[in-house]
């Protein structure tokens, strides 16, 4: 029987769980170190004979734990929907989610723990740093580069050729035309940086 843990039983933790049965996992183990109905991962730490994903949607806490989980030697596969549409030469990092109508295109590169949520659109030769969460309906327009620990949010539409720093966090239905510092947040039509 093909099993996966999933680190997380949040909300989020659900959706990964149905992408990984989706991706033909038949037993699904939720494990989470704040939930009592769950085992911990100190508890399954040793039993690195089944994958282990991430249902979790904090960058910085999928980051760490990331790291943790790689320490004990698991496999972290990427798990990507049926329905999502990817370019047969996209790079795609260990432990990435791609869900449910998700379109990649040619020559994009995808970095290692990134979240490509539901119906996100990356156009040609983006790279998307480790870590990165795409929300629902964000679209990425050609040569876009989104680097380590970003968050895009809901709607959000980027015009070609921007580049978005590490740690920012961009609000739901921006509409960026302009580089983006790291560790900026940044909201609105058109997208301005509203603080550190």
């Amino acid at each position: 029987m093909k099993q996966i843990y999933i680190y997380g039983a949040s909300g989020h933790g659900l959706v990964v769980a149905d992408i990984a049965k989706n991706s033909g996992y038949e037993k699904i183990i939720f494990i989470d170190d704040g939930n009592n109905s769950y085992p911990t991962f100190e508890e399954i730490k040793n039993n690195n004979d089944i994958p282990i994903a991430f249902g979790i949607g904090n960058n910085s806490i999928r980051k760490k734990l990331f790291k943790k989980v790689k320490a004990h030697h698991f496999n972290i596969p990427h798990l990507i929907h049926s329905s999502a549409v990817i370019s047969l030469d996209v790079d795609i990092g260990e432990g990435t989610v791609i869900m449910p109508q998700v379109v990649i295109n040619t020559k994009s590169q995808i970095g290692r723990g990134v979240i490509l949520n539901t119906s996100s659109v990356i156009e040609h030769e983006n790279i998307i740093g480790d870590f990165v969460h795409i929300s629902p309906k964000v679209a990425l327009a050609g040569n876009v580069s989104i680097y380590e620990e970003t968050h895009i949010g809901i709607g959000t539409c980027v015009i070609q050729g921007i580049k978005i720093g590490k740690n920012c966090m961009i609000g739901a239905a921006s509409v960026v035309i302009r580089d983006i510092e790291n560790k900026k947040i940044a909201y609105g039509n058109p997208c301005k940086v509203i603080k550190e």
